[in-house]
Order: structure tokens, then C-alpha cells, then sequence
């Protein structure tokens, strides 16, 4: 028995190593992970506060010794209520408006950021220097969102992603290499056909997975949940269409696992770096924030984070759920474009 064992592994390891491709997907990996991670958090130390300052789109904020103090993020916002909302939650630490007279701000009385944050604006001066009148305050008493109902919506993202792509581009090049795919060709079954009906399936599954995923955390750490369910679904169940459909393109003339588990790895990795699922990208750099925006994980991120969060409805994130289903009917056009059965 055990020779029969060692006879499978040594064949095993031999059908891998010769796999060059697939073996350098696998040394190249890390290293691309590794780079990524240099990239993101590449530069200097991060800032000891955040605060938010309004000002219009076009206008930068008036100078003022606050403004010139260092090591802290002034972050600009032209949404009023959600930067208050972002107070209220310490996602910020201190909101000033200096547009108004006298200058305004908005600080949570239970942040010990927004206290010392507070305690610097008052000390900055501008007031004595200027003779202007002394800052007008405005308080709040929100609790801050703790780190697992943060990352939770990110985590579920990531969940659906990673079925999503392995659930379909994985298993159809074993299809094509095991000769089932061979087999099918010879029904009047198309291509389109054949695709679209594994689409469906693992939607199925990947909905599924996620409902129990949502239903045992809600159960263990008791999340918060202020938006609609409905929102909730949709955004899930577009952005799973449209990552089972980015499978499919993998999926779609590759004659190996070892290959296809590099190239998923290659686009699943950079959209977990670059989709805000571990940590806010709001304190990356600007090409990192851009690079973000290609990511559809992104999108379903940002989306689950509003409802989950915040409190969004379906109206204000069908944007992302009308992207999602696009990117899905393009990434599903072009898998059926590319497909071959052999």
C-alpha cells in the first residue's frame, strides 16, 4: 500500500514540476504579494489624527495654523452629513468647517482622538492671532464601529470571491483536461449554454455559502446590520455573478489547474490588497486609491459596507449593483467568445 502511495506522489510531483508554468505562478506569487504590500504602505509614518475639512469641490479651505499642523490627515469632504456620521462612528477624529463665521467643528465627546484632536485646534491660535471669535463646537455621542463589523462585509466579499473564481475556472479546465468537455461537444449543448448554466449553479452555491456564513457571524459577534436585506442580496448576488463570469474567462482555453490556480491566485490576490477588505484605503497612497476603483471587489466592498454600516438602501447603491451586472454581461461575453471545448 505504501509503495502505491509513494509511486502516486513521486508522479504527482513530477506532473507539477514539469508544469513550468504552473510552477512559476506559484514562485511568482508571493513575491507579486510581498511587492504588493510594499507598494500600499510605502512612505512615511502614518498621521496621528484624521480630521475632516469641509470645502467645496473647487475651493481649497482658507489658511489657518490648525491646518499647518503636521502629522495629522486632513482629509477634504463636501458631504456634511455623512462626514458628521463619520464622527459619530470615530472614523474620524475631529470634522472642522472654516469656511463658516465663526469656524465650526464637530468632535465625538467619547473619541480620545477627538479629545486631543480638540485640544489642538483650540491651542492652534487662530483665534487669538486673528480676533476672530473662538471656533463654535458641536458634539456628538456615537459609539465607535468596532473592527469585526468593519471588516465583516469585506470578509463575506472575500468569501464569494474566492468561490466564485475556483468554484468555476478551477474545476472547467479539469472538465477540459479529464476529456468531459470533449464529450459535451458533441451534444447540440453551445458553448454560451454550457457557461451560462455554470453560472447559475455556482450562483447558487456561492449565495448559499454566504447566507450561512452571514447567518453564524450574526449568531457569534451579533454585527450591526442598519440597511436593507434586499440591498444586501442584490449587491452580493451581482457581485458573485460577476466574479463567477471572470472565472469563466480563466477558465476558458486553459488545458491545466496547476496554470489556472496561478492566474486565479495572480487576480484574486491584488483585488483582496487593493479592495479595502482587511483595511480602509483611505490611507494609501493616491495610486493605490486609484488602482482600487478597477477592482470589482471594490465595488462590492464599498456597496456591502453602505448597507451594512451606514444604513443604505437599494437606491443609493444601485449604481454599484448596475456596474456589477454589467462587468458580469461583458466578463460572460467574452468567456463564451473565448471558449473552447478541447
Amino acid at each position: 500500500m505504501w509503495r502505491r502511495i509513494l509511486a502516486i506522489l513521486v508522479a504527482r510531483n513530477r506532473e507539477f514540476y514539469r508544469d513550468r508554468a504552473g510552477l512559476g505562478w506559484n514562485i511568482l506569487m508571493p513575491i507579486l504579494i510581498v511587492l504588493g504590500f510594499a507598494f500600499i504602505f510605502s512612505g512615511d509614518p502614518p498621521d496621528q489624527f484624521k480630521v475632516g475639512v469641509l470645502a467645496a469641490d473647487t475651493a481649497a479651505p482658507p489658511p489657518s495654523a490648525f491646518l499647518a499642523l503636521k502629522h495629522i490627515q486632513f482629509v477634504p469632504v463636501t458631504d456634511l452629513a455623512g462626514a458628521v456620521t463619520k464622527v459619530d462612528r470615530h472614523q474620524l477624529d475631529l470634522l472642522l468647517d472654516p469656511r463658516s463665521s465663526p469656524p465650526s467643528y464637530w468632535v465625538n465627546l467619547e473619541s480620545p482622538s477627538g479629545y486631543l484632536a480638540e485640544r489642538l485646534l483650540l491651542g492652534a491660535g487662530d483665534g487669538a492671532a486673528t480676533n476672530a471669535a473662538a471656533p463654535q463646537r458641536h458634539t456628538l455621542t456615537g459609539a465607535a464601529v468596532s473592527y469585526a463589523d468593519w471588516v465583516l462585509p469585506g470578509i463575506l466579499a472575500m468569501n464569494v470571491m474566492f468561490s466564485s473564481l475556483w468554484g468555476v475556472g478551477y474545476v472547467i479546465v479539469r472538465y477540459r483536461k479529464n476529456g468531459v468537455l470533449r464529450r459535451l461537444k458533441a451534444t447540440p449543448l453551445s458553448a454560451f449554454e454550457f457557461l451560462t448554466a455554470q453560472v447559475l449553479s455556482r450562483l447558487l452555491v456561492v449565495m448559499g455559502a454566504s447566507l450561512v456564513v452571514f447567518v453564524g457571524a450574526d449568531l457569534l459577534l451579533h454585527f450591526t446590520m442598519r440597511g436593507s436585506y434586499l440591498a444586501l442580496v442584490l449587491v452580493y448576488a451581482t457581485g458573485a455573478l460577476c466574479l463567477i463570469s471572470l472565472g469563466l474567462i480563466v477558465a476558458a482555453r486553459l488545458r491545466t489547474e496547476e496554470l489556472a490556480d496561478g492566474i486565479l491566485n495572480l487576480l484574486s490576490w491584488p483585488m483582496l490588497l487593493f479592495s479595502g477588505v482587511w483595511f480602509s484605503m483611505e490611507g494609501t497612497s493616491a495610486a493605490a486609491r486609484v488602482l482600487s476603483q478597477l477592482s470589482p471587489l471594490t465595488h462590492l466592498v464599498d456597496a456591502a459596507r453602505r448597507i451594512m454600516i451606514d444604513g443604505a438602501g437599494v437606491l443609493e447603491v444601485l449604481p454599484q449593483v448596475v456596474l456589477l451586472a454589467a462587468l458580469a454581461a461583458v466578463f460572460l461575453s467574452v468567456a463564451a467568445w473565448l471558449f473552447r471545448w478541447e
